[in-house]
Order: C-alpha cells, then structure tokens, then sequence
C-alpha cells in the first residue's frame, strides 16, 4: 500500500514514515484523497528522481510535432518487487505534489495475490476518492468515462502502483495533459504512447550501508565497513533484502554484520537475493511463529490485523499481536495501522492492522503449499472466516437497542470480539472493507467453504446497512449480491438465487437500468418458482409488473400486477392485496381507464377499512378523489377527499392533511365555490407552511398539463419520471399502492442472503427466519411512499393544532 509506514517495496524506514489519515476512506484498491507533502526518510536514488523530474518538463513527441498533447504524461518506473519502486514513486510524487493543487490519488492495480484488480473497482474507488459516487452496479466504460470527466479541467497527480499491464493504466489515463501519471510496474507498458521509462536496479552502497546502519546502529557498521559493503552486496542493493538483514541483526545485538555477510556468501542455493535472505530471516523463528508467518499468505488483501492472525494461527489474539510486532520489527510485515488503544486487544479503536508485503507474498505462499497439509489450511481459512463473521455480528448488534436479542447474544461473546460503542464498532468496519469485501470474493472463489462463504456475506451486508445505510453501502451491496449469486448458482439454491436477482434488480431499477432490471426480476421469478416460494414469486410478479409501469406500458403492467394480486389472495395476503389494488389502480389512470382505476381503488379503500388501517385509508381515499376528477366528477371527488381528509386528521398524518386541502380547495374553485377554496387553501398554509403555495403551483400545473407521457384525457395525470423501479415514477400523490407503499422493488436490503442457520428466506432478513420475511416486508412497505403522498419537504409540526381546527372550520364550511 502506498501510503503506509514501512515500505520493504522500497528504502524506507520502519516506524518513520506517515500513517493513513483517520478520516480516510477505504476502497477497493488503495485510493487515498490529496494530502498534504510530508517529510521522508527516503533514501538514495538521486538520479533517478532527476531524470523524472527532468521527463516531465521534457517535451513529448506532440509538442515537437506542433501538437497539444491529448493525454496526462505518463512517467513508468519500471523494477523487480522488492526493488523500491513504490518507494520511489512516492519520494517523486512527494516532491511535486505542489504542482498539482488538486491533489494526488493513489491506486493498487494488483491484488497480493498477483490478481490484477478490475479497472471498474479502481475507476470506483478513485471516483469515491474524488467524492464523486458512482451509481451500482455501474459499466466499466460509464465508470471510466465518469472519471475522466473529473480530472477534465484540473490538475492532479495520479499514482498507479502495481500495474499489470498497459490495458489497466490506459483505462484511467486523464484526457488532461496538465495532470501527470507515475505508474509503478514491473515492465514496459507497451502500448502508451509517448511514456517516460526509469528502469531500477539496487541503491548505490552508501544509501545501502546508511540503511543498514538505521537498524544496527552506527558502531556495528563503522567496525566494519568492509563486512557491510559485502553485505549489500550479497543484498543485491535490494531496499527489501536489505531491510530482512537489517530487522535479522537488530533483533540479535551481539551478531556482527561479518556474521550475516559470512552466511549469505556461503549460501550453496542459487536465487534471488531477496529470496535468499528471506529464507535466512525465516529459519531463524521458532516453528510456531515460522507456521503463524506461512500463513499469513491467506490474509485477504494481504491485510492482517491481530484477529485474523490469531484465528489462522489458531492462538489467543495477545499472543497474534506479539507476534505480528515481532514480525514487523524484523521487517515480514509493515504497520499499515497502529491506535494507542491497542494494547487493551481489544478491536474498539480499531485494532492495529498490518500488510504483507508484496514482494514476499509468493514466498510465503510457496512455504505455505509445500509445509503444510492441505486440510490444515483449509482449516486456517475457515477459522478466519468464522471470525469475522462473529465479528460483524458483533458490529452489527452495536447498533440495536439494549435488551434486544442481539444485544443479548453480544453480552455472551468473548470481550476480545465485543465493541465498546457503535462509534467503535462502524470505525473498525471502516478500516477493515477493503479486507473484509476481499475475504468475501476469496471465500467464494474457493468453493469449498460455500456455508461460511453465505454467512460471511450474510453478516457483512447486515454490518454494512445498520452503520452506513442502504444508499450509501450499494456499491458494495451489489457486488455482494453478485457473489450471493454465484454461491447460489454453483449450489443450486434457488431460493437464495430468487432473492440475490431480486436485489440486484432493485439497485438496477433505483439507477435508472429498467430494462436490465426488468430482464432480472423475470429470472427471479423463474428461481421463486424453482424453489416453490409464494413470496418470492408474487414479489418478483410485482416487480415485473412495476418495471413494465416504470416503462409507460401500462397494459403490461396491468397484467403482471393482476397476476401477482391473484397470488396474494390465494396466499392470504390482505393487505399486500390491498396495495396491489392501489398499484393497478394507478396503472388503469395513466391508461385513461378510470373505470377501472376507480373500482380498483374502491377495493383498496375496502380493504383498508377491513383492516383499519387509517392512514392507508386516507390515502387511497385521496387517490380514488383524484381519479374521480380526472373521470369528470367533482362533486363524488369533493365527498370522498373530505372524507379523506377526515382520515388524515384520525391518522395525525399532517402532510396528507395539507396535501388534501389543496386539493379540496382547487375542486371547490372548479365547482364555483371561490370563498370555501380560500378557507382550505389557508388551512393547508398553516399545516405546511410556506411550501404549500409551491405545492399547489405543481398540483395545478400536475392536473392541467394534459395527457403528456400517458394515454390519459386532458385532466389525466402527467408522468413525471422519478426513481426507476416497481414503484413507478415520482409524483405528488400516494403512488404505488393505497398505503404508500413504496415499491415492488423496495430498497436494496440486507435480504436473500444465506442465514446463520441455512437459506433465508427469501427477500426477507439474512438470517431471521419467518420474523425476517416479515421484517423484511415491513422495509419495503415502509421504503418510499409516504414522502409521495404529499407536497414534499417542511416540517408540519408548528401550529398543528391551530391548523387542524381550521380545516374542520373549511370543512363545515363546504358542507
């Protein structure tokens, strides 16, 4: 990571560099927002850092041609790792940053693993940086395009550590030749044009000894000079061989530089340096932290914090810590984290977090393979992915009130996996995404731990929603989703595979993507069926029919709204009969056939008043109202919106209340009563305050623009687009359903997960069983349709009860 204390990528010194700032965010590949130059204990390579800052003053091959440059110049430092080419980049970006006032980025375009990271999550994770959110689920093309845009017109210093190959630089280049590129690899980027090549080999051997000296100290080295030239050379000049042999004679203050030098030059096995004093470093420890170190390469992301060392080693997480300072001193591992609280071991602050070096990465993992036995690993992973389940679960129960089962069960978890305070717990959610969205895609692209794998995500979508919330987690949320997915295809688990594609589709539909939405929404009603799952199925039918609505094809819609009310009479489901009603009332408007629009919503006002439920009555009493106007009568329209306005008032539902004396006011003007018109427009002044008047304003100009976007008449209803989704468009009034209801969609929940104890059921909650579905219903009942209701915005709490004496004055008045 670039931006951490100790880079054994490079020369720098353990302890002396800088640490992340707290406030910044985690992202996919390391993605840091601008910072501020600061002081370096960099070492050597002068003359590389001239000749790159004389390549960016250089002219390029347009200008000599007469031409503007077209693109960012690209500086490549090209190097083995372990050779400081990180290091470097950093020293340069350091050292110019000042020409650049918009600030620097930073991302990783290889994972630890040697995997290259998708150009979609990196163009993600620097538009995040840049506080530019993109939508889920977002193309790659959109994405880079997106970005682009972004740099256009600024100036920024972007580094790219890691790269793969030409095709990932290319992706991210800025279409602005005032920003600048130094991308780190490993090779030539064959394929950019015009790019400026540093190719590294070893420091110079007075950096190299000044190095050395910084671990044994002065007198060591000025014994023997001689001894610790040989040294580096037999180090190759590498800055990470180096800072192995430095931590090895640091750790051991009687040895002589002479002695390591003797051993490196007697060593028979040919190799590369690195390798050569790795092992040396490695068969110096006690064969239980020489096991902790091997495994170690299963860290997802390379990132290990006390927690994930203790659960792979199998260990109490005081002894992982002590183990990982004792790595980190010899130079195995570098802080990438470190808070005074963390000698309490406890992950309150958060725990402190390290990194595994890239360049030892293959190391360890070669040791891994050939030491120890496959099933030993195996259960080293699944250990650590138990873990962290139980901490996410810890995480979450944070954020529930005290007395509820989940607080409950946290009482009962060890104190080592218990958070002090939800400030605590969303701190170490934080820090740890990038590891733990990493652990996820590891566990399942292993196959072998799919159950750990589907609570793993299950706990970590619930993690994510109780601390950052549905809107600002769906990012992640839909790449889980897709995870959730694959799990559920590879196992055959159809009603998981249902409630995976219902959630996808949701964050589809809420970016605007109806048509993919729509195409998913079918495939989960395909997988409810499978699975024999009535609630899947009748909420995918409502789906379908909500994209077809959001489409403006309102035969459809009619059609697949009817079919899933039909499903939920069969089932017994009054009230989801109720808003179904309501939805196909709605779609019968936007047809103009308000014939049938009116006795659909008779039946939600029916239904409603079965169940007495007021405030769903009184909005679907405001909508037949409307659609009573729309069919040309006022007067029924003018007695049900009193009544509806009734309701509202048994409701306290205040917005309604403002909202329908608008509208009673309006009918009142259409039917020649100019003096009760004023009395209600007053009433519903006082109930919402100033945005009443521009309420009004888009009512009126809502019901007389005409049939646009509909087949309705003259005084049908406008479409107005809104969120894509089975909610249909934004308007003014109660859409979707009688209660308000927000959509078939819904918002992306922590729903359709696998749950602690098998599948969950599906779009319910991850884990919770039948309580979940109900749960999870409730949420999307509740998702949207109230703030659709009414005028939207103010705060009708003042003068509440002046204005409701005054509408029941209107109201008298009228009769």
């Amino acid at each position: 990571m670039a931006d951490q204390a100790v880079d054994t990528d490079g020369a720098e010194v353990p302890g002396e560099g800088r640490q992340p700032a707290a406030g910044s965010a985690p992202a996919e590949s390391p993605v840091h927002p601008p910072e501020a130059p600061k002081a370096s204990q960099f070492l050597g390579r002068t003359r590389e850092l001239k000749e790159l800052r004389a390549d960016i003053e250089r002219a390029g091959l347009d200008t000599l041609a007469g031409r503007k440059a077209p693109r960012a110049r690209v500086l490549l430092i090209a190097g083995k790792p372990g050779s400081g080419r990180t290091a470097l980049a950093e020293e340069l970006v350091r050292q110019v940053a000042g020409r650049y006032p918009d600030g620097v980025l930073r991302a990783r375009l290889t994972e630890p693993g040697g995997t290259p990271v998708p150009t979609e999550r990196t163009a993600r994770a620097l538009l995040d940086a840049l506080d530019l959110p993109a939508p889920p689920g977002a193309a790659e093309d959109d994405l880079t395009e997106a970005l682009r845009g972004a740099f256009a017109g600024r100036r920024f210093l972007l580094l790219l550590d890691d790269a793969a190959d030409a095709e990932q630089v290319d992706a991210l280049l800025p279409d602005n030749p005032d920003c600048l590129v130094v991308a780190v690899s490993g090779g030539p980027l064959t394929g950019i044009p015009d790019v400026r090549p540093c190719t590294l080999g070893g420091l110079d051997t007075k950096s190299a000894v000044e190095l050395l000296g910084r671990f044994t100290g002065e007198v060591r080295i000025t014994c023997d000079p001689h001894s610790a030239e040989t040294l580096v050379e037999q180090c190759g000049g590498q800055p990470a061989a180096l800072l192995l042999a430095g931590g090895w004679l640091a750790a051991r203050p009687k040895a002589s530089v002479a002695d390591l030098a003797k051993w490196l030059c007697g060593e028979t096995d040919e190799g590369p340096a690195l390798e050569r004093v790795f092992r040396h470093a490695y068969v110096a420890l006690p064969s239980v932290a020489a096991r902790t170190l091997r495994l170690l390469s299963l860290a997802p992301a390379g990132l290990v914090d006390p927690h994930t060392a203790s659960a792979l080693a199998g260990c109490s997480v005081s002894t992982a810590q002590a183990r990982l300072d004792e790595f980190a001193a010899l130079g195995l591992v570098r802080p990438g984290w470190s808070v005074p609280e963390a000698s309490s071991m406890n992950p309150a602050s958060p725990l402190p977090q390290y990194e595994v070096p890239g360049c030892l990465m293959p190391l360890l993992r070669e040791l891994t393979e050939s030491l120890d036995r496959s099933a030993e690993i195996q259960l080293a992973r699944a250990r650590m992915l138990e873990r962290t389940v139980r901490l996410l679960q810890s995480c979450r129960a944070t954020t529930e009130p005290d007395g509820s089962p989940a607080r409950k069960k946290l009482a009962g978890m060890p104190r080592a996996l218990r958070f002090p305070s939800p400030a605590a717990a969303a701190e170490w959610l934080q820090v740890r995404q990038p590891a733990l969205l990493a652990a996820a895609r590891l566990a399942v692209a292993d196959g072998e731990l799919d159950t750990l794998a589907r609570r793993l995500m299950a706990a970590l979508v619930r993690a994510l929603v109780a601390h950052r919330g549905t809107e600002a987690a769906a990012p992640e949320l839909y790449g889980i989703h897709g995870l959730v997915l694959d799990v559920a295809e590879r196992r055959g688990l159809h009603r998981e595979k249902a409630a995976a594609l219902l959630n996808l589709a949701d964050l589809d539909a809420r970016t605007g993507r109806t048509q993919q939405a729509l195409t998913r929404y079918r495939a989960a009603l395909d997988a409810g069926r499978q699975a024999n799952d009535p609630y899947a199925t009748s909420r995918a039918m409502e789906s379908v029919g909500g994209a077809y609505q959001e489409l403006g094809d309102w035969h459809r819609a009619a059609d697949w709204y009817g079919r899933a009310l039909a499903q939920r009479l069969t089932n017994g489901e009054r009230r989801d009969a109720a808003r179904l009603y309501g939805r196909l009332g709605t779609v019968h408007t936007y047809a103009g056939r308000y014939g049938e629009a009116l006795r659909n919503w008779r039946s939600a006002v029916a239904a409603y008043r079965r169940a007495g439920d007021v405030p769903a009555l009184a909005r679907a009493l405001s909508e037949m109202a409307r659609v009573q106007e729309y069919a040309g009568r006022p007067e029924e329209s003018l007695r049900t919106c009193q009544e509806a306005v009734e309701r509202a008032r048994h409701a306290r539902d205040l917005r309604l209340q403002g909202a329908l004396q608008l509208r009673l006011a309006d009918t009142l003007e259409r039917l020649g009563d100019p003096a009760a018109a004023r009395l209600h427009r007053g009433a519903a002044e006082r109930l919402l305050g100033p945005e009443a008047k521009g309420s009004a304003r888009e009512q009126r100009a809502d019901e007389q623009g005409g049939s646009a976007g509909t087949q309705a008449g003259a005084d049908g209803p406008v479409r107005a687009t809104g969120s894509a989704g089975a909610d249909g468009p934004a308007r003014v009034d109660a859409s979707g359903g009688a209660d308000g209801a927000a959509s078939a969609t819904g918002s992306a929940r922590a729903d359709g997960l696998a749950g602690v104890d098998g599948p969950a059921p599906t779009g319910g909650d991850v884990s919770a069983g039948a309580d979940g579905r109900a749960e999870g219903e409730a949420a999307t009942a509740a998702a949207g349709g109230e703030a659709a209701t009414a005028p939207a915005g103010g705060d009708a709490s003042a003068g509440a009860e002046e204005a409701q004496g005054a509408g029941q004055e209107a109201c008298r008045t009228t009769g």
